[in-house]
């Protein structure tokens, strides 16, 4: 409820972007030094509480304090361009570590559902004695289309044209439907308990 794209404020919008911080409170993007980053630069999201006068929330009953030092630590990576506009790249336990790079799976579930055999996807990391961890697609297909390792390759190839070659799913597993809480999100640790078993 902090970071939102507000019909009240008037502000740029992006399209994906969260929005900006609501007023009274601040925002930084964070390294993993605690140091304040610039527009396009990934990091952690984080509330400024010396210069947020309606930050109140101290922690959740029996849990770390999410402080560090001055700022609260969301949990989210994101970025922040050049307008304020701040946009979510993911939890930062869902973050793949692979081969010394940071890959946001909500990166590569967006490249890859733009792909018109796609209609869902959800990417994970899953453990690789080489790279730490390799990124692992859970695709749902069109009912029109069928899986086939061809498709499998396509999207691989698809994803490594559009992101990187470090970001391309490695792994992809088709599936009938994807594990979800009630509202909706994607419940990544269940895609990361099949990668043990695939």
């Amino acid at each position: 409820m902090v970071v939102n794209n507000h019909h009240g404020l008037g502000h740029p919008t992006h399209p994906g972007s969260m929005g900006v911080p609501m007023p009274g409170f601040r925002t930084a993007i964070l390294d993993d030094s605690g140091r304040e980053l610039g527009p396009g630069k990934p990091g952690r999201l984080a509330v400024d509480t010396r210069a947020s006068p309606l930050y109140w929330f101290l922690g959740y009953e029996g849990k770390d304090s999410p402080l560090e030092g001055p700022y609260y630590i969301t949990g989210d990576m994101a970025e922040v361009d050049v307008d304020g506009c701040i946009t979510f790249q993911g939890r930062d336990d869902d973050i793949i570590l692979s081969a010394g790079y940071r890959i946001g799976p909500f990166d590569v579930e967006s490249c890859l559902i733009e792909h018109p055999a796609v209609a869902e996807s959800g990417v994970v990391g899953k453990a690789d004695a080489e790279r730490g961890e390799i990124v692992v697609a859970f695709v749902v297909l069109h009912p029109d289309c069928d899986a086939s390792p061809d498709l499998a390759r396509e999207l691989q190839g698809y994803t490594r044209e559009r992101l990187s070659a470090h970001a391309y799913p490695r792994e992809v597993v088709f599936v009938d439907a994807l594990p979800k809480t009630p509202s909706g999100k994607i419940r990544r640790y269940v895609l990361r308990e099949r990668t043990k078993v695939t």
